[in-house]
Protein backbone atom coordinates (compact mmCIF):
# COMPACT_ATOMS: atom_id res chain seq x y z
CA UNK A 1 0.00 0.00 0.00
CA UNK A 2 1.38 3.72 -0.97
CA UNK A 3 2.56 5.63 2.36
CA UNK A 4 3.28 8.96 2.16
CA UNK A 5 6.85 9.76 0.31
CA UNK A 6 9.47 11.37 2.48
CA UNK A 7 9.70 14.86 2.55
CA UNK A 8 5.63 15.52 2.19
CA UNK A 9 4.70 16.47 5.88
CA UNK A 10 1.74 17.26 7.41
CA UNK A 11 2.28 21.10 7.17
CA UNK A 12 2.94 20.92 3.16
CA UNK A 13 -0.23 19.14 2.76
CA UNK A 14 -2.07 21.31 4.95
CA UNK A 15 -0.34 24.74 3.09
CA UNK A 16 -1.85 23.37 -0.07
CA UNK A 17 -5.24 22.02 1.34
CA UNK A 18 -5.49 26.11 1.75
CA UNK A 19 -4.38 26.73 -1.61
CA UNK A 20 -6.85 24.41 -3.18
CA UNK A 21 -9.82 25.87 -0.76
CA UNK A 22 -8.85 29.01 -2.47
CA UNK A 23 -9.35 27.77 -5.85
CA UNK A 24 -12.44 25.61 -5.40
CA UNK A 25 -13.80 26.60 -2.32
CA UNK A 26 -14.57 24.02 0.43
CA UNK A 27 -17.53 22.92 -2.13
CA UNK A 28 -15.40 21.81 -4.54
CA UNK A 29 -12.52 20.34 -2.32
CA UNK A 30 -11.78 16.93 -2.34
CA UNK A 31 -9.08 14.31 -1.34
CA UNK A 32 -7.73 13.43 -4.84
CA UNK A 33 -7.62 16.99 -5.59
CA UNK A 34 -5.08 17.51 -2.40
CA UNK A 35 -3.82 14.93 -3.00
CA UNK A 36 -2.93 15.65 -7.13
CA UNK A 37 -1.54 18.70 -5.19
CA UNK A 38 0.97 17.18 -3.18
CA UNK A 39 1.50 13.98 -5.25
CA UNK A 40 0.15 11.28 -3.10
CA UNK A 41 -3.04 9.64 -3.76
CA UNK A 42 -5.98 9.90 -1.87
CA UNK A 43 -6.25 6.88 0.00
CA UNK A 44 -2.89 7.80 1.82
CA UNK A 45 -5.08 11.11 2.97
CA UNK A 46 -7.92 9.26 3.78
CA UNK A 47 -5.48 7.00 6.14
CA UNK A 48 -4.09 9.95 8.03
CA UNK A 49 -6.91 12.63 7.95
CA UNK A 50 -9.71 9.95 7.88
CA UNK A 51 -12.30 12.24 5.32
CA UNK A 52 -12.64 15.66 3.63
CA UNK A 53 -14.11 16.64 7.28
CA UNK A 54 -11.34 15.70 9.28
CA UNK A 55 -8.69 17.24 6.57
CA UNK A 56 -10.70 20.91 6.96
CA UNK A 57 -10.37 20.45 10.94
CA UNK A 58 -6.70 19.83 10.51
CA UNK A 59 -6.21 22.92 8.71
CA UNK A 60 -8.13 25.29 10.86
CA UNK A 61 -6.13 23.53 14.17
CA UNK A 62 -3.38 24.20 12.57
CA UNK A 63 -3.81 27.74 11.84
CA UNK A 64 -5.55 28.09 15.15
CA UNK A 65 -1.83 26.36 16.76
CA UNK A 66 0.13 28.97 14.78
CA UNK A 67 -1.51 32.31 14.99
CA UNK A 68 0.21 33.19 18.12
CA UNK A 69 3.33 32.59 16.42
CA UNK A 70 2.74 34.07 12.86
CA UNK A 71 1.54 37.73 14.81
CA UNK A 72 4.87 37.78 17.36
CA UNK A 73 7.05 37.08 14.11
CA UNK A 74 5.17 40.61 12.62
CA UNK A 75 6.10 42.51 15.73
CA UNK A 76 9.57 41.15 15.53
CA UNK A 77 10.10 42.61 12.12
CA UNK A 78 8.77 46.03 12.55
CA UNK A 79 10.34 48.86 14.06
CA UNK A 80 7.07 50.59 15.96
CA UNK A 81 3.73 48.93 16.30
CA UNK A 82 1.86 50.71 14.72
CA UNK A 83 3.68 49.49 11.39
CA UNK A 84 3.39 45.72 12.68
CA UNK A 85 -0.08 46.44 13.15
CA UNK A 86 -0.54 47.60 9.35
CA UNK A 87 1.77 44.50 8.74
CA UNK A 88 -0.33 42.32 10.59
CA UNK A 89 -3.73 43.64 8.73
CA UNK A 90 -2.53 43.30 5.82
CA UNK A 91 -0.70 40.28 5.28
CA UNK A 92 -4.25 38.53 7.62
CA UNK A 93 -5.84 39.06 4.21
CA UNK A 94 -2.80 38.38 1.73
CA UNK A 95 -3.90 35.12 -0.01
CA UNK A 96 -7.05 36.39 -1.06
CA UNK A 97 -5.65 37.65 -4.39
CA UNK A 98 -8.68 38.10 -6.38
CA UNK A 99 -12.65 38.16 -5.30
CA UNK A 100 -12.72 34.40 -6.06
CA UNK A 101 -10.39 33.12 -3.67
CA UNK A 102 -12.07 35.43 -1.23
CA UNK A 103 -15.60 34.25 -2.06
CA UNK A 104 -14.19 31.11 -2.14
CA UNK A 105 -12.54 31.22 1.97
CA UNK A 106 -15.54 33.02 2.58
CA UNK A 107 -17.43 30.27 2.01
CA UNK A 108 -14.66 27.89 4.53
CA UNK A 109 -15.57 30.61 6.92
CA UNK A 110 -19.29 30.09 6.58
CA UNK A 111 -18.62 26.49 7.33
CA UNK A 112 -16.72 27.43 10.49
CA UNK A 113 -19.76 29.11 11.85
CA UNK A 114 -21.69 26.00 11.62
CA UNK A 115 -19.56 23.45 12.13
CA UNK A 116 -19.13 23.31 15.86
CA UNK A 117 -15.00 21.47 15.30
CA UNK A 118 -13.94 24.44 12.86
CA UNK A 119 -15.99 27.42 14.96
CA UNK A 120 -13.72 26.46 17.77
CA UNK A 121 -10.64 27.00 15.89
CA UNK A 122 -11.65 30.11 13.88
CA UNK A 123 -12.69 31.61 17.54
CA UNK A 124 -9.05 31.11 18.74
CA UNK A 125 -7.63 32.63 15.50
CA UNK A 126 -10.07 35.44 15.79
CA UNK A 127 -9.34 35.96 19.88
CA UNK A 128 -5.71 35.50 19.26
CA UNK A 129 -5.69 38.25 16.60
CA UNK A 130 -7.89 40.29 18.38
CA UNK A 131 -5.07 39.75 21.42
CA UNK A 132 -1.94 40.71 18.82
CA UNK A 133 -3.93 44.06 17.88
CA UNK A 134 -4.89 45.01 21.64
CA UNK A 135 -1.25 44.26 22.65
CA UNK A 136 0.25 46.77 19.66
CA UNK A 137 -2.38 49.06 20.44
CA UNK A 138 -1.51 49.42 23.62
CA UNK A 139 2.48 49.28 23.14
CA UNK A 140 1.76 52.21 20.50
CA UNK A 141 0.22 54.15 23.42
CA UNK A 142 2.80 53.75 25.77
CA UNK A 143 5.12 55.01 23.49
CA UNK A 144 3.02 58.06 22.20
CA UNK A 145 2.20 56.88 18.73
CA UNK A 146 -1.55 57.00 19.76
CA UNK A 147 -2.76 59.55 21.90
CA UNK A 148 -3.25 59.21 26.11
CA UNK A 149 -6.84 57.96 26.60
CA UNK A 150 -6.77 56.01 23.35
CA UNK A 151 -9.06 53.11 24.43
CA UNK A 152 -7.12 49.84 22.79
CA UNK A 153 -9.52 47.91 23.81
CA UNK A 154 -12.11 49.51 21.95
CA UNK A 155 -9.56 50.17 19.10
CA UNK A 156 -8.97 46.59 18.74
CA UNK A 157 -12.68 45.86 18.16
CA UNK A 158 -12.95 48.33 15.06
CA UNK A 159 -9.85 47.15 13.48
CA UNK A 160 -11.30 43.61 13.80
CA UNK A 161 -14.60 45.29 12.20
CA UNK A 162 -12.37 46.69 9.24
CA UNK A 163 -10.89 43.58 8.60
CA UNK A 164 -14.01 41.66 8.23
CA UNK A 165 -15.68 44.37 6.32
CA UNK A 166 -13.20 45.78 4.04
CA UNK A 167 -12.83 42.66 2.12
CA UNK A 168 -16.47 41.89 1.22
CA UNK A 169 -16.68 45.61 -0.04
CA UNK A 170 -13.40 44.79 -2.22
CA UNK A 171 -14.83 41.99 -3.50
CA UNK A 172 -17.67 44.23 -4.65
CA UNK A 173 -16.39 47.19 -6.15
CA UNK A 174 -12.69 45.47 -6.64
CA UNK A 175 -10.58 48.84 -6.26
CA UNK A 176 -7.19 48.05 -6.19
CA UNK A 177 -5.99 45.21 -4.13
CA UNK A 178 -7.51 43.51 -0.85
CA UNK A 179 -4.03 44.46 1.05
CA UNK A 180 -4.09 48.21 -0.30
CA UNK A 181 -7.19 48.63 0.93
CA UNK A 182 -6.74 47.03 4.26
CA UNK A 183 -3.57 49.82 4.84
CA UNK A 184 -5.99 52.58 3.70
CA UNK A 185 -8.80 51.53 5.92
CA UNK A 186 -6.42 51.08 8.77
CA UNK A 187 -4.16 53.96 8.13
CA UNK A 188 -7.44 56.62 8.00
CA UNK A 189 -8.77 54.67 11.29
CA UNK A 190 -5.31 55.26 13.30
CA UNK A 191 -4.96 58.98 11.80
CA UNK A 192 -7.28 60.18 14.17
CA UNK A 193 -5.48 58.86 17.30
CA UNK A 194 -2.66 60.08 16.46
CA UNK A 195 -0.82 63.05 18.54
CA UNK A 196 -0.49 66.24 16.33
CA UNK A 197 3.03 66.40 14.75
CA UNK A 198 3.36 62.65 15.47
CA UNK A 199 4.97 60.83 12.35
CA UNK A 200 4.64 57.65 12.86
CA UNK A 201 2.34 56.51 10.18
CA UNK A 202 3.93 58.51 8.30
CA UNK A 203 6.56 55.85 8.63
CA UNK A 204 4.42 53.15 7.72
Amino acid sequence: MAGRPRGVDDAEILRRTAEVIGRVGPAGLTLAAVAAEVGLVPGTLAQRFGSKHGLLVALAEKSARDADAMYERQRQGHDSPLAALIALVADSMAPMTTPETFANHLAFLCMDLTDPQLHEHALAIHQSQGEAIRALLTEAVAEGGLRAGTDPTALTGTVQAIIAGTGLTWALDRQGTLPQRLRREILSLLSSHVPPGNTTLEAS
